[in-house]
């Protein structure tokens, strides 16, 4: 089974789509890949940035980095103990802030 190049190797998921997305790191390395994938990788970085590919389809970016927001770092890492705000998702370390 090949999967998208946004698929880290520790992530059992299959892809969710065509690919449709560049996730690009804090530095402008950047890989494509599906939405799935794209929001679990875009998850896990700090400082990264989505842009949907020319043909991709309409909000492929804003579904990628909205979905992003909600996931944890490393979400399939089901082992580790998430306690620390850059262990939380977004969505939660702003919660948490707001307290």
């Amino acid at each position: 089974m090949t999967r998208c190049s946004a698929a880290h190797p520790d992530d059992p998921t299959a892809c969710g789509g065509p690919v449709a997305v560049t996730v690009l790191d804090a530095k402008g390395a950047g890989v494509s890949g599906c939405e799935h994938h794209a929001a679990r990788l875009l998850a896990s970085l700090d400082g990264g940035r989505v842009y949907p590919l020319p043909d991709a389809p309409a909000g492929a970016a804003l579904r990628v980095f909205t979905a992003a927001d909600a996931l944890r770092p490393f979400c399939w890492d089901t082992t580790t103990p998430r306690t620390r705000p850059e262990q939380l998702s977004r969505a939660e370390a702003r919660a948490a802030r707001d307290a």
